[in-house]
């Protein structure tokens, strides 16, 4: 295995943070899908084996860092879903009142914003698969900065959305919260003219694994059950960050993601100041993942020399 140094620290999360999953399972008695973590990690995992094959064999460097970093993105995501939801249930309430009264204070009503939109569900439908382009946007920026062997860039942004979804979190199991669609009521109208991904239902299975807590995972009905700082937000900004150096897509990736606010709102179930909080959170993560960057340079350059002495 010829791993870098910023694919050798995402590795040390990953294994760090399956360790903390595999305890927490243990210690809470809960039971989980097997089979179905087992075929979501072999995406991950194959998907570094290709990375590492294309190093080692085919010398094509462009396809080993593109494929790499997909993997281990995929499989920091599922390690990170299951210690999410072993934190599970809250205790001490939620933050939501707080979050709420913010929203008040900046003049914005949830409630008021969704029922506006929906007089209009021709952008109702058009943010609902923005929303959901979130993911597949990531996968586009590994793709086009691994392909095109920008080693710095794709590493900075491996290792910026892992920190901030640590911090993300973190930040939630000290101070949770589950959004306005846990705690507030759209009338029957709106919801008819124009169906949120995250609804009623959605809302009302926050509350009772935010009660219950959780004694089976799987992969088949895991939920975001993270409102503050918006996680979406945090995607948008990983987007249109990394892809700004390049001029011919930037505008439209700068277009998908201007559209993504509204449709983080409405389809996400987030008060405004979410994703004011996945601003700030992006951008601590950036500054941290440089930091890391330049720590695991030094540690991989010391090493290498100590190797060859």
């Amino acid at each position: 295995m010829r791993f870098l140094p910023a694919e050798r620290f995402a590795i040390t999360i990953i294994l760090a943070l399956a360790a903390l999953d595999a305890g927490l399972l243990a210690f809470k008695h809960v039971d989980i899908d097997v089979i179905g973590y087992i075929s979501a990690l072999m995406t991950g995992g194959t998907a570094v084996a290709i990375g590492q094959f294309y190093r080692r064999f085919r010398h094509n460097e462009g396809i080993a860092l593109a494929t790499t970093a997909a993997g281990l993105f995929i499989t920091f995501t599922i390690v990170g879903s299951v210690f999410n939801y072993l934190l599970l249930p809250i205790s001490g309430g939620r933050i939501d009142p707080v979050l709420m009264q913010a929203d008040a204070a900046l003049g914005f009503s949830w409630v008021g914003f969704v029922t506006f939109v929906s007089d209009h569900p021709w952008f109702g439908t058009l943010t609902r698969y923005v929303y959901l382009s979130s993911m597949p946007q990531l996968i586009i920026v590994i793709l086009v900065l691994g392909f095109t062997r920008q080693k710095e860039a794709l590493h900075s942004f491996l290792l910026t959305g892992l920190i901030a979804a640590l911090i993300t979190i973190g930040f939630w199991g000290l101070l949770p919260s589950s959004g306005p669609s846990a705690f507030l009521v759209l009338p029957d109208a709106v919801l008819a003219s124009m169906p949120t991904v995250v609804g009623p239902a959605y809302g009302a299975e926050l509350n009772r694994l935010a009660n219950e807590g959780v004694t089976y995972i799987t992969p088949q009905e895991v939920l975001g059950l993270i409102a503050f700082p918006s996680f979406h937000t945090i995607m948008a900004c990983l987007s249109v960050w990394f892809m700004a150096r390049f001029k011919y897509v930037m505008p439209l990736f700068i277009a998908l993601n201007l559209v993504m606010i509204p449709a983080i709102l409405i389809h996400g179930g987030h008060y405004l100041v979410d994703l004011i909080g996945g601003v700030a959170t992006f951008a601590f993560a950036l500054v941290l993942s440089g930091m890391a960057l330049k720590q695991a340079d030094r540690r991989y350059r010391a090493t290498t020399t100590t190797q060859t002495a």
